[in-house]
């Protein structure tokens, strides 16, 4: 008995051993693998305007937002510079672009077209909004750019104001429209969604102050809108056709 038993202990181990393994081995075959490593995100190639060359990011962020359609426009679509502001009727540095573009309009008669796209700063300027949807209104009968130009030359007037519709609505008389569907059409579906439209636009490309304004899709620094400075870069434009 006592010869056997080294023999006894030495098969117990045995059998310990082979189970232990057994079951390491069972373990290591149900173990949870780990998760695949995420693909990479495909490179996002720099969008181009062709004949502008390249563009920017806002620019592609752009493209799916249109914006008001269709816009308000000055001069031909085929003009070799397209200037797009986005204005607010109550900002000041607006009103004071406003002249600015006027001039440059006259200049560059038929090379150049101007887009206005709204983007009142509410509630920073508590009259923005109904002054943008005076404009759009006064658009609906084909007097726009006269609203335009009405709210803008005379910013100061309908600013200090308690309530600047009565004031719109004189200029929408002066200019010759039907009071009755212009008071309607200021707090209608079709003037807010273009407001809506514009400012969606406007957000895409990065708009985040007025007045901001794009050649030919780049945003121009806004202490290029010097008369002086803004000219150079229409005739660098220009000159670059």
């Amino acid at each position: 008995m006592k010869r056997a038993l080294p023999f006894l202990i030495i098969g117990t181990v045995l059998v310990i051993a082979v189970v232990a393994a057994l079951y390491l081995k069972r373990s290591a075959s149900t173990a949870v693998a780990p998760p695949p490593a995420s693909p990479a995100s495909p490179a996002i190639p720099a969008a181009g305007n062709g004949a502008n060359g390249p563009t920017t990011g806002n620019e592609t962020a752009a493209t799916a937002e249109v914006g008001a359609t269709p816009p308000h426009t000055h001069g031909p679509a085929d003009a070799p510079v397209t200037l797009e502001e986005f204005g607010d009727f109550e900002c000041p540095p607006c009103g004071l672009l406003h002249p600015v573009l006027q001039t440059m309009e006259k200049e560059f008669s038929g090379r150049i077209r101007l887009i206005f796209r709204e983007f009142p700063l509410v509630p920073t300027h508590v009259h923005a909004l109904a002054a943008a949807r005076s404009a759009e209104a006064a658009g609906l009968q084909g007097k726009f750019w006269e609203m335009h130009d009405l709210l803008y030359e005379n910013q100061k007037t309908w600013h200090d104001a308690f309530d600047a519709r009565p004031i719109f609505e004189e200029y929408a008389t002066r200019i010759g429209l039907n009071i009755e569907k212009f008071r309607a059409d200021s707090s209608g579906e079709i003037v807010a969604q273009r407001i809506f439209l514009d400012g969606k636009r406007g957000h895409a490309m990065g708009v985040s102050g007025t007045p901001t304004v794009f050649m030919n899709g780049r945003e121009v620094p806004f202490e290029s809108l010097a008369p002086d400075k803004l000219r150079a870069l229409i005739q660098a434009q220009l000159n670059a056709k």
